[in-house]
């Protein structure tokens, strides 16, 4: 039973993203885009607009080309959008990088997307000149100033660029953000103009962000749900988006009171924290009209416990990498108390099966979704492609959910792998293969366990080599050398044997319920 959107068609563009997100720039150049929250440097629409034509000049200046690829490794700052417009002005491809990422990691992207250039920050330097010389980048640019980096402000410096590359809107990239899909490691996710652009359409009546409002950017604009909806959705809208380059309670807290904070899109621990931390009654949050949370999901009673703390409805919505990322959303009013929202507008949604028949109101299967912001398709990588995406369109999300009979929709169970760590994916099948490098370990297994703040983290069971000796902190230790913060084992358990299955896959439900004591 295909599902469609109950709220009203919207026009999808076929247009250059740029331009697209840009459209009130000249309307609006003397409002505040972006303002840096640390800081208070103001960015105006006006001044945007032209440093993003001058950075397309000095990249074009330095032999770059549409089709190319631009990694950006950055916190969120105002220069981020600057970059990724610059990229986008002349049909490049943004690929964004998690910062805490270690120097393999950065490696394996950047190799990976075929990046000819990489901008990080001073900070970053280390991991970013490691992992550019073994991938073979060409040059660095910093924000500011840094042995074997060139100033990013050096391509500021050029006459701007005029105009915008002609692009095919539904084949050309302009964003490369990286994701494990429903399983696996990490996978280039191409999003063409028409998919970002589509799913800024798509939020008219769902997110129903007016002119002239403040948003805080906390989350990462690496992260689709940031690029999208913090950075391109906010000045799509004629919004001011105030940055945060890493959260911090009080810092956010500060900067929703100073700047008059009317939205805040967050993710489930940040939650939390307005729910229950004491720090919450120092500051004024009257000027907050919505929370919205995404990335993971939000339970009904924490919801209800921060809206009524902060005074304002906190509401949920739905989304993946994969969809650039919105599909389903609260619209203003709407909230029901567990549920992510409606599917948004222009977007199908069908709950199946195993044997992918199709199910109705209120019986749980897996949730495929269909609509123009579906991404392409994953980087030189068919295979995973055609096991996502079918041949009629449909997405096959791995999350296992339900609609009603009013076509609000839950999440209540997912059959993909993936850890969610504070929002961030978590592939099993990436830490399982570190493991089998520590020269005691013989075999391995990752599942997720539940964490009050982070919602899951990582525990890890090892059979060791007959013979071998290994405490459990020694071969955490060896993992978390290679990985970000996010992605290190918490809990590791030695154990005669993990369970598979005939064919060799890892039984990983016999696991989780050892765990649970199931």
């Amino acid at each position: 039973m295909i599902q469609s959107s109950p709220l009203p068609s919207v026009e999808i563009p076929d247009a250059h993203f740029t331009p697209f997100v840009f459209h009130r720039a000249a309307q609006l150049a003397d409002r505040a885009a972006i303002i840096d929250g640390p800081s208070g440097r103001v960015v105006s629409y006006g001044q945007l607009e032209e440093s993003v034509a001058r950075m397309a000049g000095g990249l074009a200046a330095h032999g770059f080309d549409q089709g190319d690829v631009f990694a950006i490794m950055a916190p969120n700052l105002p220069e981020y959008a600057t970059a990724f417009h610059g990229v986008a002005t002349l049909g490049g491809i943004n690929t964004t990088i998690n910062p805490t990422y270690t120097a393999e990691e950065i490696d394996f992207q950047l190799r990976d997307s075929g990046a000819r250039y990489l901008l990080t920050i001073p900070m970053f330097m280390e991991q970013a000149s490691k992992a550019a010389a073994a991938a073979g980048a060409e040059e660095i640019f910093v924000l500011g100033e840094a042995p074997g980096a060139t100033p990013f402000a050096s391509l500021l410096e050029s006459e701007p660029y005029v105009g915008y590359a002609e692009v095919d809107p539904s084949e050309d990239l302009v964003a490369l953000p990286y994701s494990s899909g429903t399983t696996g490691l990490p996978k280039g996710v191409m999003l063409t103009h028409r998919n970002l652009a589509a799913n800024l359409a798509q939020g008219e009546h769902a997110l129903d962000m007016d002119d002239g409002e403040v948003i805080i950017a906390v989350l990462p604009f690496f992260h689709i749900y940031g690029m999208q909806v913090l950075m391109n959705g906010v000045l799509y809208n004629g919004g001011t988006a105030v940055t945060m380059p890493r959260f911090d309670l009080e810092e956010f807290l500060r900067i929703i009171q100073e700047h008059q904070v009317t939205r805040a899109y967050v993710v489930p621990p940040i939650v939390l924290a307005m729910a229950k931390h004491p720090l919450v009654d120092q500051y004024d949050m009257s000027s907050l009209r919505s929370v919205f949370s995404g990335a993971a999901p939000l339970s009904a009673e924490l919801a209800g416990e921060a809206s009524a703390r902060i005074g304002c409805e906190v509401v949920q919505g739905y989304g993946l990498t994969e969809t650039s990322p919105i599909t389903h959303a609260t619209p203003p009013g709407q909230f029901k108390p567990g549920s992510i929202g409606v599917a948004i507008s222009n977007t199908e949604c069908r709950v199946v099966d195993p044997d992918g028949v199709d199910l109705g109101i209120d019986e749980d299967g897996e949730i495929w979704i269909r609509g123009p912001q579906v991404m392409k398709g994953y980087l030189n990588n068919p295979g995973a492609t055609a096991a996502t995406i079918d041949g009629e369109g449909w997405l096959h999300t791995g999350d296992i959910g339900h609609f009603d009979s009013d076509g609000h929709w839950y999440i209540v169970d997912r059959l993909k792998e993936l850890i969610k760590y504070k929002g961030f994916q978590v592939p099993p099948a990436e830490l399982e293969g570190l493991l089998l490098t520590h020269p005691a370990v013989a075999d391995s297994a990752v599942i997720p366990v539940p964490d009050e703040e982070a919602g899951e983290v990582p525990k890890a069971f090892v059979v060791l080599k007959p013979g071998a000796e290994a405490k459990p902190e020694e071969i955490m230790e060896h993992v978390a050398g290679h990985v970000a913060h996010y992605k290190q084992i918490r809990y590791l358990d030695i154990i005669d044997e993990i369970p598979k299955s005939a064919s060799g896959k890892i039984l990983r439900r016999i696991l989780k319920d050892r765990q649970t004591g199931t």
